[in-house]
C-alpha cells in the first residue's frame, strides 16, 4: 500500500475523495519548515499529556485525606494503586483505539481522547475516597487512546526529511507534558492552604483541595478538543482504486512476527517502565520527611523542580536532540541516554542529605538531565517504531506498543509505591538502606534497558 501511495504521488495522481491524499498532495507541494504542524502535534499532545502524572506531587497528600492509610509509612503503598489505575485502563484498550485509527482514522480516536481527559480529570480532582479516584483514573486511561494514533498521524503530516522531528516534537510533549503536569498540580494542589488570600477553606476549592489542577488541565484539553476539530484526517481510504483495502491492515501476525517492531517495542518498554516508576518515586520521594530519607518537600516546592525540568527538556528536544539524532542515529542516542541515567541516579541518596543553595541546585540539575535522557531514549525507539512497519499498520503497532508499554507503566506505579513503602521500613539495613533501595531498582531497569540496544536483541527495519 504504501508503495502505490509513493507511485499516486510520483505521478501527481491523487484520489480526490482521500483525506490521506490531500494531506500528501499539500506536503508534496509546501516547502519549509512545517511550523504549523509542529504546533498542532504539540497543543494536542501537551493537552493529552498533563494530567497523566499531574496528580503525583500531591498522591501522597490526597491518600492521607483519605484516611485509608492506617500508617504513615503505608501511604506509598495505596498511591502505587491510584498511580497505576491509569495504565491498567489503557493497557485494557490501546489495541483496540490502534484498530480504530487504522479503520476509521486518526482524527476521530484525537478527538475522543481530549474529550476524555475534560471529563474524567475534571470527576478525579472531585474525589472524595480512595475508590472514586481509582476508577476515574481507570476511565481516563481507558477512553484516553490518543497516544495510539498520534505517533503515525505525526509521522504522515511531516514531510520524510522532518520525520525524525515528528517524532521527537510527540515524544518531547509528551515527556514535557509529564514534567509539567506534576508541576501543575504542586503549585494549584490546596489552594485554600498554599494562597488563603485568593481561595476560601469553604470555597469549592477549599472542600476539594486537588480539583483546581484538574480543572485547570481540563479547561485546557476543552480548547485543544476544539483546535483538534480542525486537524486534517491523513488516513489513505481508497475503497474503489486499492486492491487493499483499511479492513485488512491489521494483520496482528504480520506484525507479531515483525522483529525489528517487536525488539524496538520492548526495550521502549522497559525504559517506560523507568521513566514512570522515576516519575512516581521522585514526588514521593521528595514529599516524605526527612526522618525517612527525603526532603521533607511541599507540593509547591515539588511543582517548582519539575518546572524547571520542563523548561530544560523543552530547550534540549528543540535545539540539541534532532540533531544528536542525525550524527548518532536512534539506537546509539537511546543507549548512551540510558547509560548516563545509571550514576545520577545514584546520587539521589546523597543529594537528600544537602540543604539550601547547595541542595536546590544538584537536585535541579539531576532532576533535568534524567528527564532529557529518559525522553531522550524513548524517543529514539519510537523512531525506531515507526520505521519498522508501513503506514497502513502503524496505528496497530502503535496500538500493540502502547498496550505493552502500559502494561509496564500499570507495573511502574503499584510497584514503585510498594517499593517506597519498603524502603522506609528498612532505614538501618546493612545492604541498601531506605531511599539507597530504591534508587538502586530504578537502576536495574535502566542496564536492562540499555543491555537490550545491542545486537542480536535489537535489530532495525531496512526501508
Amino acid at each position: 500500500m504504501e508503495e502505490e501511495y509513493t507511485e499516486c504521488l510520483l505521478e501527481n495522481k491523487f484520489h480526490e475523495n482521500c483525506p490521506g491524499c490531500k494531506v500528501d498532495q499539500m506536503k508534496r507541494l509546501r516547502s519549509g519548515f512545517p511550523f504549523s504542524e509542529l504546533c498542532s502535534i504539540w497543543i494536542i499532545v501537551l493537552g493529552t499529556a498533563l494530567p497523566i502524572t499531574s496528580l503525583f506531587p500531591f498522591l501522597y497528600y490526597m491518600i492521607d485525606d483519605f484516611n485509608i492509610a492506617k500508617k504513615e509509612e503505608d501511604i506509598g503503598f495505596y498511591a502505587g494503586f491510584v498511580g497505576c489505575s491509569f495504565m491498567l485502563g489503557r493497557t485494557l484498550t490501546s489495541v483496540i483505539w490502534g484498530v480504530v485509527a487504522d479503520r476509521y482514522g486518526r482524527k476521530p480516536v484525537i478527538l475522543i481522547g481530549t474529550a476524555s481527559v475534560v471529563i474524567f480529570n475534571t470527576l478525579f480532582g472531585l474525589s472524595v475516597n480512595f475508590w472514586m479516584a481509582i476508577i476515574t483514573r481507570f476511565c481516563l486511561g481507558s477512553f484516553n487512546g490518543l497516544f495510539v494514533p498520534i505517533k503515525a498521524y505525526a509521522m504522515e503530516t511531516f514531510r520524510d526529511e522532518y520525520h525524525g522531528l515528528a517524532l521527537s516534537a510527540v515524544s518531547t510533549a509528551w515527556g514535557i507534558g509529564l514534567i509539567i503536569g506534576p508541576a501543575m498540580g504542586g503549585f494549584l494542589a490546596q489552594p485554600a492552604k498554599q494562597y488563603p488570600s485568593l481561595f476560601s477553606e469553604e470555597s469549592i476549592f477549599g472542600k476539594y483541595p486537588y480539583f483546581l489542577p484538574c480543572l485547570v488541565m481540563s479547561f485546557f484539553a476543552l480548547l485543544v478538543f476544539i483546535i483538534s476539530l480542525c486537524i486534517p484526517e491523513t488516513l489513505h481510504n481508497h475503497t474503489i482504486d486499492n486492491d487493499v483495502s483499511n479492513d485488512e491492515s491489521f494483520d496482528a501476525g504480520s506484525l507479531l512476527k515483525s522483529w525489528p517492531l517487536i525488539s524496538s517495542i520492548f526495550v521502549y518498554c522497559i525504559f517506560a517502565l523507568h521513566d514512570m516508576a522515576y516519575t512516581e518515586i521522585f514526588s514521593l520521594w521528595a514529599n516524605s520527611p526527612r526522618k525517612y530519607g527525603g526532603l521533607s518537600y511541599s507540593t509547591n516546592d515539588v511543582g517548582t523542580v519539575l518546572a524547571i525540568s520542563g523548561l530544560g527538556l523543552f530547550c534540549f528536544q528543540v535545539f540539541v536532540y534532532p540533531l544528536a539524532e542525525r550524527l548518532l542515529g536512534p539506537v546509539l542516542v537511546s543507549r548512551f541516554a540510558g547509560a548516563l541515567m545509571i550514576p545520577i541516579q545514584m546520587s539521589y541518596p546523597f543529594i537528600a542529605k544537602l540543604s539550601g543553595l547547595s541542595l536546590s541546585l544538584l537536585l535541579n540539575c539531576a532532576s533535568i538531565l534524567i528527564n532529557v535522557l529518559s525522553v531522550s531514549a524513548i524517543t529514539g525507539l519510537l523512531i525506531l517504531q515507526n520505521k519498522a512497519v508501513d503506514q497502513s499498520q502503524r496505528g496497530a503497532a502503535n496500538g500493540i506498543a502502547m498496550t505493552a508499554m502500559s502494561l509496564f507503566k500499570t507495573v511502574g506505579p503499584a510497584g514503585a509505591g510498594i517499593l517506597f513503602s519498603w524502603s522506609e521500613r528498612r532505614l538501618h539495613a546493612a545492604f541498601l538502606p531506605g531511599s539507597h533501595l530504591v534508587f538502586f531498582v530504578l537502576n536495574v531497569i535502566v542496564v536492562v534497558g540499555v543491555a537490550l540496544t545491542f545486537k542480536p536483541f535489537l535489530t532495525t527495519a531496512r526501508r
